[in-house]
C-alpha cells in the first residue's frame, strides 16, 4: 500500500494513464489529494422503488431490474444512447449523451443491474437521464447501506472509468489500505474532549463512507472546526 505522500499512480486501481486524468481533471496528484476530494452530496441506497410507483418529475430514484434495450440514436449533438429497463413492475427509459461509446462496451443487454438517477419527463413518458448503473450483486443487492458518496466526475474521468461509482472504489481501496496511525490526531487533545469531536481518523473516514447521518454529522463537524481552529491559529501567527 503506497504512503499518503505517494503517486496517486501507484494505488491499487488507477495506474498511470488514470493518474494522468485525475491530476489534470481534479488537481489529484497523491493518495493524500484523494483523501481530502469529499464528495458533494450522498444518495440513499436503502430503499429500491418499483418502476410503477413513479409518478413525480425530480425525484431521484434506484431501481433494480434487467436492462432489456440498448441502442444509439440520433447523430451530431441529437446522438444519443437509449436503454429500457425493466423490473417485475414496468419499463424505464435511460438515457445518456455522453460517453456514450465507453457505455457501449461496458453495459451488457441482458444483464441485472442497480440503477440510481433523477427522474425528467418528455412527452408525457418517464425517463432517466445519465443514471448511475452498477451490476447487480448478491453482496449489493442484500447489504443493507445507507449512504453513497457522489465525487464531482468529468467526461473525460468518466472514459477512463472514474465517474462517481469508480471514484468510490479507489475512495474504499486508499481507506481500506489506511489505519488510525496514518491520520494521526492535529487538534490538543483537550478541545477534542471539550467540545466532544470526533477523531481525525474517524470525521476522514466517516466523511466518506457514514453508515448513519449521525456519522456524516459528526465527521463535517469535526472537519469545519478543524479547518477554522487552523485558520484561526495562522491569523495569530500572521499578526505577532
Amino acid at each position: 500500500m503506497p504512503t499518503l505522500d505517494s503517486n496517486i499512480e501507484y494505488l491499487k486501481g488507477v495506474g498511470p494513464q488514470r493518474a494522468e486524468v485525475l491530476k489534470k481533471e481534479l488537481g489529484i496528484f497523491t493518495c493524500r489529494d484523494l483523501l481530502f476530494h469529499f464528495p458533494f452530496r450522498y444518495i440513499d441506497r436503502t430503499k429500491f422503488h418499483k418502476i410503477r410507483d413513479v409518478h413525480t418529475e425530480g425525484e431521484q430514484v434506484q431501481f433494480r431490474g434487467i436492462l432489456r434495450r440498448l441502442e444509439t440514436l440520433g447523430e451530431g449533438r441529437a446522438k444519443r444512447l437509449v436503454g429500457s429497463l425493466r423490473d417485475d413492475s414496468g419499463m424505464m427509459e435511460l438515457v445518456w449523451f455522453q460517453s456514450i461509446n465507453w457505455l457501449e462496451k461496458s453495459l451488457v443487454v441482458g444483464k441485472e443491474y442497480i440503477v440510481f438517477g433523477r427522474v425528467n419527463e418528455f412527452n408525457g413518458r418517464f425517463n432517466i437521464t445519465h443514471p448511475e448503473m452498477e451490476e447487480a450483486s448478491p453482496d449489493n443487492t442484500q447489504k443493507a447501506r445507507s449512504f453513497d458518496p457522489v465525487y464531482p466526475s468529468t467526461d473525460k474521468l468518466t472514459q477512463k472509468g472514474l465517474d462517481a461509482r469508480g471514484l468510490r472504489k479507489l475512495m474504499r481501496v486508499l481507506l481500506d489500505g489506511l489505519s488510525e496511525q496514518d491520520l494521526p490526531e492535529t487538534m490538543p487533545d483537550y478541545l477534542t474532549a471539550q467540545f466532544k469531536l470526533a477523531s481525525r481518523w474517524d470525521a476522514l473516514s466517516k466523511i466518506h463512507f457514514p453508515e448513519t447521518q449521525s456519522d456524516l454529522d459528526a465527521a463535517t463537524r469535526r472537519l469545519k472546526f478543524e479547518e477554522l481552529f487552523f485558520l484561526q491559529l495562522r491569523l495569530l501567527q500572521i499578526r505577532t
